[in-house]
C-alpha cells in the first residue's frame, strides 16, 4: 500500500496532536490530501481507471466536509492546516 504505518503516523504526529491521534480533523485532512496527491498522480499515467476516479472524487468529498467543518468550528485552525498543505492557491 502507498501510506504504510510509519507513513501515517508520521502525518499525524506533523498535523495532528500526536502520532496516535488519528481523531483530529488536522490529522485526517492531511491524510486525505496525501492520499488525493497519490491518486491524482495514478490518474495522470492512467486516465481510464474510473474506480479510482470515483475513489478520488470520494476523497476530496470527504476533505471537503472536513474543512468545512474546521471553518464552523475554529476558523484559525482551518486556515493554518490550509496553509501548511497549500490547499488554497
Amino acid at each position: 500500500m502507498y501510506v504504510t504505518k510509519e507513513k501515517k503516523a508520521e502525518i499525524f504526529a506533523k498535523h495532528g496532536k500526536g502520532a496516535n491521534d488519528t481523531g483530529s480533523a488536522e490529522g485526517q485532512i492531511a491524510l486525505f490530501t496525501a492520499r488525493i496527491n497519490h491518486l491524482t498522480e495514478h490518474l495522470k499515467n492512467n486516465r481510464k481507471d474510473y474506480n479510482t476516479e470515483r475513489s478520488l472524487v470520494k476523497l476530496v468529498g470527504k476533505r471537503r466536509a472536513l474543512l468545512d467543518y474546521l471553518t464552523k468550528k475554529d476558523i484559525l485552525r482551518y486556515r493554518a492546516i490550509v496553509k501548511e498543505l497549500g490547499l488554497r492557491k
